[in-house]
């Protein structure tokens, strides 16, 4: 198995290039932006922009697969994009209040994105490539979170010892909230 590693700038093309492909048919992803290329664009790249001087984005194979990760002490980043359509900017600050609105109040690891390229899915590299996360919030002592809007996620995340901890109905999406309990 390859080894997941901390992504740098110089991975950011490779790891863009993947959350667009991977989330080409995600619903929240078509809910946000349709079918407007630029708008998925701009969005992953604000997403690894977010994260990228956090050490907590992780990708193997030169972005075959990425893990974007928030620490439980990461401060709130810039607003979103202003080249975003103003309708975009609105159903993603809906989205996100409602989402995070559900998540503990006390410290958690976030898993926020986790994007594996669909010219290689199959070969387990979302699981390997989250693994690095997971171990740091075990040794913080937190739990770890995550939302998915793709109902067949649960399953494969529920595989990976995530459990559902809540089901909410966001602007006609419907989301889950899961959590990883790490002894």
């Amino acid at each position: 198995m390859i080894e997941p590693l901390l992504a740098t700038n110089a991975d950011r093309e490779g790891v863009v290039a993947t959350v667009v492909a991977a989330f080409a048919n995600d619903p929240a992803f078509r809910y946000f932006f349709g079918d407007d290329p630029d708008a998925r664009q701009i969005f992953a790249e604000y997403l690894f922009d977010l994260r990228a001087d956090t050490a907590s984005v992780w990708q193997i194979d030169g972005g075959a697969s990425v893990a974007m990760w928030d620490p439980p002490s990461r401060p709130d980043g810039p607003g979103l994009p202003t080249s975003l359509p103003a309708g975009v900017r609105q159903r993603l600050r809906g989205y996100d209040k409602a989402v995070h609105g559900a998540f503990p109040k006390s410290p958690f690891w976030y898993l926020g994105v986790l994007a594996t390229h669909p010219l290689h899915a199959g070969r387990r590299l979302g699981r390997a490539v989250m693994q690095p996360g997971l171990d740091r919030a075990r040794a913080d002592g937190v739990p770890a979170y995550l939302e998915t809007a793709t109902a067949a996620n649960v399953g494969l995340y529920e595989r990976s010892g995530w459990q559902v901890t809540q089901q909410l109905t966001v602007e006609g999406l419907d989301v889950w909230i899961l959590r990883q309990l790490l002894d």
